[in-house]
């Protein structure tokens, strides 16, 4: 077998309370007044109790018309012209990447032998499908063909059919396991399922439209389940393929967290609320209590699904210290901050020197720049390709936290080196023309989650402020090419 993890959990099933109509008697006139409201409670009511099941219950909730009516414009949308489709149609989103040698994959498939002198020393474990995998890619389940798939360049292949198979995977497979994820400063879950694939769960803590209170500062705020996804759908629309697969998903608190958990310590804080919401809170640092819980309505709750990368006994990562990090202080200001200079420093410090790096730190930075995100402390990379490879960018729960305004010091990078990348900047064009707007694109990206049932998963003034915040970045590039005359790093050199 190639990769095993042991968890023991239970799976209850459950049914949902029905509600029935109570009848009086009335005269003639008033039995017919009654039918017809009563119809129309009914409608009503079985409408919004489906919704309070299986969606989760929201502000600004679209009424059963106007659903359908957004899902037949996508449906046309889909059948005519697609934006979208156009974009990754384009050149620029299909260059040719070398052919990858046996070094530049980040993990290979043992032989026949291999897998089956270790699969018949391993014990089914209760719960789990039969191991049934072999060298043959199709008898592999999607969390594995997605980690088979990584290579030096790229987390995924935009291209590869896998992608979808995965986020279809995520989004539907049935929950086995919870357990609290360990680290960080906010609640998030580790779910396991039947065929020993596993994600990284992140829940709903406010409603969509919730901008960031501007008193807060930038490590104080709650993280996003739409902002993860949100950002996994950018970070594709710029061609970096560098976010692991993230979805939307509606899960019911009690049958696929409560009841299946193993984590005590997790499971000691569920409580049903006053109003009869089941809610939990989990131990962190931040948020973690009676006053901040994660609440279903009753039961269910939006969550972001994240893909999991491979083990870290499989395949290392290093942890890098941002050099553009925030002092995370209330009074003190970061060296960057101060020193327009500093990054004179940060080229002449390996590995900023030579290579990549720099300009990989710059897309980073252009990504964070596009969604607000001000929390960006370390990125990570595998240790197998050394220097030589791209970064992770893990972690955006704290994205699109803002859209009336802008932080132009998320930037730094680009401002005070003044280098980018030819394909970078060519695609940022690109993204302002209308037939592949940004905006748009977002919109039709992320109409394809699940949750975007529920409701869109980024307001349209997150969306403008994305096509607002573009323009910014190219008037910065074009400052720097005023300036300096070596702004361009030329990756498209020999294509035309």
């Amino acid at each position: 077998m190639l990769f095993k993890t042991s968890f023991e959990v239970a799976v209850t099933n459950w049914h949902l309370p029905y509600y029935s109509s109570l009848c009086k008697r009335f005269t003639y006139f008033k039995v017919k007044l009654l039918f017809h409201l009563l119809f129309f409670f009914f409608v009503h009511s079985v409408y919004h109790h489906k919704l309070n099941s299986n969606m989760l219950h929201h502000r600004g909730r679209l009424s059963l018309n106007e659903s359908t009516e957004r899902k037949q414009k996508l449906i046309l949308k889909v059948k005519g012209h697609s934006k979208l489709e156009a974009l990754f149609k384009h050149p620029l989103y299909n260059l040719p990447y070398p052919e990858p040698q046996e070094d530049d994959w980040l993990l290979r498939v043992k032989t026949n032998e291999e897998v089956r002198d270790t699969s018949e020393e391993d014990d089914e474990e209760e719960g789990y499908d039969k191991i049934t995998w072999t060298s043959d890619v199709d008898t592999h389940p999607p969390w594995l063909r997605f980690h088979l798939g990584i290579t030096r360049w790229e987390l995924y292949n935009r291209k590869d059919p896998i992608l979808g198979h995965l986020t279809h995977y995520l989004a539907t497979q049935r929950i086995l396991g919870a357990v609290q994820k360990t680290g960080g400063t906010q609640l998030k879950l580790l779910v396991l399922f039947p065929n020993y694939g596993q994600a990284l769960v992140k829940p709903m803590r406010q409603p969509r439209d919730a901008e960031t209170d501007v008193n807060l500062f930038y490590f104080s705020d709650f993280e996003r389940h739409n902002a993860e996804i949100s950002a996994f759908h950018l970070d594709r629309l710029l061609g970096f393929n560098r976010i692991p697969p993230v979805v939307g998903r509606l899960i019911n608190i009690t049958t696929e967290i409560r009841e299946v958990t193993s984590d005590h310590r997790l499971s000691r804080t569920f409580f049903t609320s006053p109003v009869g919401n089941v809610c939990f809170y989990g131990q962190c640092e931040y948020y973690c209590s009676t006053e901040h819980p994660v609440c279903g309505q009753p039961h269910a709750l939006e969550v972001s699904l994240a893909a999991m990368l491979p083990d870290l006994s499989l395949a290392p990562r290093r942890s890098w210290r941002s050099p553009w990090r925030r002092s995370y202080s209330r009074t003190k200001l970061a060296k960057w901050e101060k020193d327009p200079t500093y990054c004179d420093t940060v080229k002449q410090t390996p590995p900023y020197s030579h290579g990549t790096r720099l300009v990989d730190l710059i897309d980073m930075a252009i990504l964070d720049f596009l969604m607000s995100n001000m929390d960006r402390h370390h990125y990570e990379t595998f240790e197998k390709f050394g220097n030589e490879t791209f970064l992770l960018h893990l972690d955006n729960g704290r994205g699109f936290g803002r859209h009336s305004q802008d932080e132009p010091s998320i930037l730094a990078p680009l401002q005070q080196c003044c280098r980018i990348r030819r394909s970078t900047l060519l695609r940022l064009r690109l993204l302002t023309r209308p037939g592949f707007r940004l905006s748009d694109v977002m919109r039709e990206s992320l109409a394809q989650d699940p949750l975007a049932g529920v409701a869109p998963l980024l307001s349209e003034p997150h969306l403008s402020a994305l096509d607002r915040r573009l323009a910014t970045i190219l008037q910065v590039v074009q400052t720097c090419q005023d300036q300096h005359s070596d702004v361009m790093y030329n990756d498209l050199e020999g294509y035309d």
